[in-house]
């Protein structure tokens, strides 16, 4: 179990203050948690949120989904600002591919890492706009007045049944095949990486693995996200109701909460 949270206030001259909190969790049924999450801040004010899922039953999930957060950490942390949200995108782009790279040349190299694949899904905020980039079935969400809305499409093929109107919503939630991947990072030499730009206006985002929303509803994640807990306390309570519903899978969350 791991759990990180904190504050960022910024100089007078940054754009953002608020508060964050990170957790992965080892569910209630897998052995090992190959789930990571991670909340950053560089000088400029700009949020990188990630959240990485090892890709059950293939070897050493964990460890691909270790090495891709590493490398973003780094590569972030070694960047002091972006001049945009184009620049910040371009960014995203590259340091996702390096990671590909990374993980497909290693698994490549060691007969015991053949397979290893992640999920990744990642926000950055710039000033009143933030790129998403998603490979894989982890999400992101936002939290509205109105309610969650999730800004990630799942690139799974029961999601693409559903989207090609062979399946019903109701049967997607059950299909015995809603695990099957159709994108993941590390698993060939190129990746089909998803980025895209939205205007943001200081509304809470989250992001998640599937441990955390097929074990918990829509409804239900909105209802905890809209009280006025902490970050910490959301977090907590997401993962307790995610276990208590059976911990189907690792878990992880990763929320970030702007001061209006």
């Amino acid at each position: 179990m791991t759990l990180r949270a904190g504050n960022f206030v910024p100089k007078t001259y940054m754009r953002r203050k608020g508060k964050f909190c990170y957790r992965t969790d080892i569910g209630q049924v897998r052995l090992t948690n190959e789930d990571q999450a991670l909340i950053l801040a560089n000088p400029q004010g700009d949020i990188l949120m990630v959240v990485c899922d090892g890709m059950g039953g293939h070897n050493k999930g964990d460890l691909a989904a270790k090495m891709t957060m590493d490398i973003v950490a780094k590569a972030f942390r070694s960047k002091p600002g972006f001049i945009n949200i184009t620049t910040a995108k371009w960014w995203l782009y590259k340091t996702i591919k390096e990671a590909n790279r990374q993980i497909y040349e290693l698994a490549e190299s060691d007969p015991a890492n053949k397979e290893m694949g992640t999920t990744i899904v990642a926000a950055l905020v710039k000033g009143n706009q933030v790129a998403i980039a998603n490979i894989g079935d982890s999400r992101a969400y936002i939290v509205t007045n109105e309610g969650l809305k999730q800004l990630t499409e799942d690139q799974t093929y029961v999601d693409f049944l559903y989207r090609a109107g062979k399946i019903t919503k109701e049967e997607e939630k059950n299909h015995p095949q809603k695990h099957v991947l159709l994108n993941a990072l590390g698993i060939t030499p190129s990746v089909s990486l998803d980025i895209d730009i939205y205007t943001y206006e200081n509304t809470p985002i989250m992001l998640c693995s599937d441990g955390l929303y097929n074990n918990v509803s829509d409804k239900e994640i909105f209802t905890v996200l809209k009280t006025s807990d902490s970050v910490n306390q959301k977090c907590d309570t997401l993962i307790d109701i995610a276990n208590s519903n059976g911990g189907t899978d690792n878990i992880a969350v990763a929320l970030w909460e702007a001061e209006k």
